[in-house]
């Protein structure tokens, strides 16, 4: 299968890729050498880079739109749980995963995944949005929550 690199895949590909279902937003890459660490596997910083570039496209393409008539927000990767399950090496393909779980006025929940064959690498964290100066939190327009329910199977916490 040729899979293609730093687009979102359609959900045909990812299922063809081997992810167990298809997510909102999933792009593929490949393992370069420069991602690799003294002991021949991937460096750990290299994970999170690929993580954060599937959160921006996820954002760009599909949040960025509902603040079209507004300021953009300031958005803010306020914590996050990574969680290594499997090396991965050199010229590996792979494929990163974003989707929210959960959302509050200003702030969602995020899950991504990195797969190569397998699970290899999960990330849970909350994004929290703020105003462009960044003095305080942005709310989420409800068009953009109604998408979170609807595309991701988000839901609203307290």
């Amino acid at each position: 299968m040729t899979i293609p690199y730093l687009i979102p895949l359609t959900p045909t590909q990812q299922l063809d890729f081997g992810l167990e279902t298809a997510q909102p937003m999933a792009m593929a890459d490949k393992v370069r050498f420069s991602e690799i660490d003294v002991l021949n596997h991937v460096n750990n910083k290299a994970y999170m880079s690929w993580f954060e570039s599937s959160r921006v496209v996820y954002f760009d393409q599909l949040c960025a739109p509902h603040f079209a008539d507004m300021p953009a927000p300031r958005t803010v990767l306020r914590n996050a749980n990574v969680h290594y399950i499997k090396e991965m090496l050199l010229d590996e393909d792979y494929v990163t995963t974003m989707r929210v779980t959960a959302f509050r006025n200003t702030s969602y929940s995020i899950q991504q995944q990195i797969w190569s064959g397998d699970l290899r690498c999960t990330l849970d964290g909350v994004v929290v949005l703020r105003s462009p100066d960044g003095a305080s939190g942005y709310p989420i327009p409800e068009s953009l929550c109604q998408q979170f329910i609807e595309l991701d199977g988000a839901r609203p916490s307290n």
